[in-house]
């Protein structure tokens, strides 16, 4: 019976309330407050560093240039100019108004060809008194002789003294030297007058034009309203290179040593020259020495004054004995991707591969067997961000 009262008594309802779920523990709270603002700022890193990944990368340029093994052996590099070692400046020996000017810069000249003339009204007219000079002179001259000739006729036939026969010899005398006084000033006149023409003093090529037609030329130039040269002529045959080495180092060069000449406006030409002198003296306040290097063989392009490079190279006894030329690049330049040595080329802002084909080392170049042509721009020094399609910059 107790059994069955403990029975019912189970089946009772409960009807108290449920109680409330239990709370979220304090810790759970704060790592959610630190992860969602956490995640917010991976997501702005992500979208700055994908900003970061399309920046255009800064590049240098380089060309790819031919040069010859003995040039990787220089022995000295130096800088300097190119000068015409015969050059002048042509002025006009008289003084006077410009009244033609038959060249322009750049003219080819031959020795004694009219470049320009002067005004010669005034020394016409002194040329044609002194010619009417001598023909008065040469008149007296006729009359003198003849009244000689009679004061020794009469004088042999006793009828004149021995004073009217001297007269008449002094007479004579004088008329021949005015004659020969006559003669030089006619001379000076033509002198005076070829000196209103000024002609070229040896075949050249004008490089200046100093005067124009109209100014007063004159030989030395002694106010601001006259000018001393009409023009400047050089003889581009005698090119050279002046260039200035520092003391220190002029035991690398002597007389006959090969070289090669660079400019800097055709970087990728080569100009075989050798050192025609050093001249014996130095620079005091540069503390260097000229020395002029003489082409042996150079076109059209090489102009006065052009800067240079000079690459002294090493006595053919003892340079390498293959002159072939080679195109080399910078060895920066150069770099292995995918198993495959490229170089970068820049094209419409974007790093280009460039599959090629490396030779030997030549100092801190390498020579390009295939691949590369003479003149292209390639990227000087390749970092490992540099991949083919980057954006670039060139600097």
């Amino acid at each position: 019976m107790e059994a069955k009262n403990a029975d019912l008594a189970a089946l009772r309802i409960n009807r108290s309330p449920e109680p409330a779920p239990a709370a979220t523990p304090r810790r759970s709270r704060g790592w959610l407050t630190i992860a969602l603002p956490a995640a917010v700022l991976l997501a702005a890193a992500a979208v700055i560093a994908g900003g970061a990944l399309d920046r255009a990368l800064p590049v240098h340029l380089t060309p790819a240039t031919m040069v010859s093994p003995m040039r990787s052996g220089a022995v000295l590099v130096a800088s300097g100019y190119v000068v015409a070692q015969r050059k002048a400046a042509v002025a006009s020996k008289g003084t006077g108004r410009l009244v033609y000017l038959g060249v322009v810069e750049g003219d080819r000249v031959r020795a004694g060809q009219v470049i320009a003339r002067i005004e010669d009204a005034d020394v016409r007219a002194q040329l044609a008194q002194a010619q009417a000079n001598v023909q008065v002179s040469r008149a007296e001259l006729h009359d003198a002789e003849r009244s000689l000739a009679r004061e020794r006729l009469l004088g042999d036939s006793g009828f004149s003294s021995q004073a009217s026969l001297d007269a008449a010899e002094a007479r004579y005398e004088r008329v021949r030297a005015g004659i020969v006084s006559a003669e030089a000033a006619v001379e000076g006149a033509q002198v005076a007058l070829e000196n209103t023409v000024v002609r070229a003093p040896f075949d050249g090529t004008v490089l200046t034009k100093n005067a124009d037609v109209g100014e007063v030329v004159a030989p030395l130039a002694a106010s601001a309203f006259s000018k001393s040269a009409v023009v400047t002529i050089a003889d581009l045959r005698s090119l050279q290179v002046e260039a200035d080495v520092a003391e220190s180092n002029l035991e690398a060069t002597s007389p006959g040593q090969p070289c090669e000449v660079v400019l800097d406006a055709y970087p990728d030409v080569r100009y075989p020259a050798v050192v025609a002198k050093i001249v014996p003296t130095a620079d005091r306040a540069k503390a260097t020495v000229q020395v002029k290097v003489a082409f042996r063989s150079y076109d059209a392009r090489v102009l006065p004054e052009m800067s240079a490079k000079v690459h002294f190279l090493p006595r053919p006894s003892r340079a390498a004995a293959d002159t072939q030329a080679l195109l080399v690049v910078p060895s920066a330049a150069v770099v292995e991707r995918n198993g495959r040595s490229v170089v970068f080329v820049v094209e419409h802002g974007r790093a280009v591969e460039l599959p090629v084909v490396p030779g030997r080392q030549l100092g801190s170049s390498v020579a390009i067997r295939e691949g590369l042509r003479p003149g292209v721009q390639v990227v000087d020094s390749v970092g490992a961000r540099l991949r083919g399609g980057a954006k670039v910059t060139v600097q």
